[in-house]
């Protein structure tokens, strides 16, 4: 391109002066013929500057237009170029760019659809809602819970609740992650709602997740059931087996008249008794868990009531805000919690608590420097009636559970890496 307006610069230029050497011939003074030479020559210079430039600027034109149509998502359109000079590397370079560009958006548009297939076809019914609350993307499943299978965009998720069932109504108002019900009867059916809040193209959303739960908690149920029956066949063996055994003993020493050892048999069949009524006791107990009935409560108040129960190290500062509590079901979970931390085989200086207060949660960590657990009594560990104890209930940690989940928290169970047990316990902050 360069090349091209020199020569033309130079073509130019050797006609005017070849037009300003004639003209001499015509006037006397070299001036005014160079003047005229100059005057003649200008329009001929602009055409052939234009024509020169005729390609360049249609092809700028062409490349605004096509950076246009990239900012409109359509990478459809290429340049061209028929000479080989250094435009033709700029256009080489911008039709990459554009294949580039047409290979990604097919990419994703793939993606994307690929992904609306799966959201559609999931059966976890989806609503994004917008800060107006107004529905703006809802998949099938949510569609067929809402409306009936019709198209719920636009609307309002007020009014739409406002036809749905109490109990889904009521969950997803409450702003909180949980299950609920719907139906009656046979035909009940459980779901977890959980929702989840972040910013789509600069605006604040929310998503609304409705997950139908009944076939994963009834094979849950089943399992669950199993291992209680094993674990309630288990205690009642070892309790009724002995209770045999020393009837049978009894009734052959009444026969020969040893009544001396009847004593220590009876003994025997009352401690086996007893435990078994305390094992049914704590059945009851936890079988019958009334719901949390909440209050205020200073953590050093509470601390020291169980300082006054049982032994354990404080490690750390307790929060300054009071909590608000069942205090008598926190107060037995963890009185449990230490109990069970005493009886792992750690020394007394091992077992603490320790409380605080995080963003939303109360973190409650019960540890001790005992024996730890293995993988499978790790699973196994929060199953009502298991117990690794000769004479445990297999309540305490269940126990600690439902608790823990009656105030909407949880509780996990871990290895420490120096040796022992840590219990954590962690609770919704509650106004």
């Amino acid at each position: 391109m360069a090349g091209r307006l020199a020569g033309l610069t130079l073509l130019l230029l050797a006609a005017g002066i070849g037009l300003a050497l004639a003209l001499q011939a015509w006037l006397t003074s070299p001036l005014a013929a160079f003047a005229l030479a100059l005057l003649l020559m200008l329009p001929v210079v602009a055409m052939a500057v234009r024509q020169q430039l005729r390609p360049m600027l249609s092809l700028f034109r062409a490349l605004a237009g096509t950076v246009d149509s990239y900012r409109d998502g359509d990478f459809s359109f290429g340049l061209s170029w028929r000479r080989n000079d250094e435009i033709a590397e700029l256009v080489d370079t911008h039709n990459a760019l554009g294949d580039a560009l047409r290979e990604q958006r097919l990419g994703l548009v793939q993606r994307e659809l690929l992904l609306d297939t799966m959201v559609q076809n999931t059966p976890v019914a989806m609503v994004l809602v917008d800060p107006a609350g107004h529905v703006t993307y809802a998949n099938l499943a949510a569609r067929r819970e809402f409306n009936g299978g019709r198209r719920i965009e636009g609307q309002s998720l007020e009014a739409l609740l406002e036809a749905a069932p109490e109990p889904l109504r009521d969950a997803i108002q409450s702003g909180r992650d949980g299950l609920f019900s719907l139906g009656e009867d046979d035909e009940e059916q459980t779901w977890h709602v959980s929702r989840r809040e972040f910013r789509l193209n600069g605006r604040p959303q929310r998503l609304l997740m409705l997950r139908q739960l009944t076939t994963e908690l009834r094979r849950q149920e089943v399992q669950t059931w199993k291992k209680v029956i094993r674990v309630i066949s288990h205690e009642l063996n070892n309790s009724l087996a002995p209770v045999a055994s020393l009837a049978h003993s009894g009734a052959e020493l009444t026969r020969r008249g040893q009544y001396a050892r009847l004593e220590s048999v009876f003994g025997t069949i009352e401690e086996r008794a007893r435990h078994l009524e305390g094992f049914i006791r704590g059945y009851a107990s936890f079988a019958k868990l009334p719901s949390p009935r909440l209050e205020a409560v200073a953590w050093p108040a509470l601390a020291e009531r169980l300082r006054s129960q049982i032994d354990f190290v404080l490690e750390g500062a307790l929060p300054d805000e009071p909590a608000r509590l069942d205090v008598p079901q926190i107060e037995q979970a963890l009185l449990n919690l230490l109990k069970n931390a005493h009886e792992s085989g750690s020394p007394p200086e091992g077992v603490t608590l320790r409380v605080r207060r995080l963003p939303g949660q109360l973190r409650i960590e019960v540890g001790d420097r005992g024996t730890g657990m293995s993988e499978a009594v790790l699973a196994n560990a929060l199953v009502p009636f298991y117990s690794t104890k000769r004479s445990g209930t297999g309540l305490g940690l269940a126990l600690a559970r439902e608790i823990a989940e009656a105030h909407g928290g949880r509780i996990s169970l871990g290895n420490r890496q120096d040796g022992g047990l840590v219990v954590t316990l962690v609770l919704p902050v509650l106004e």
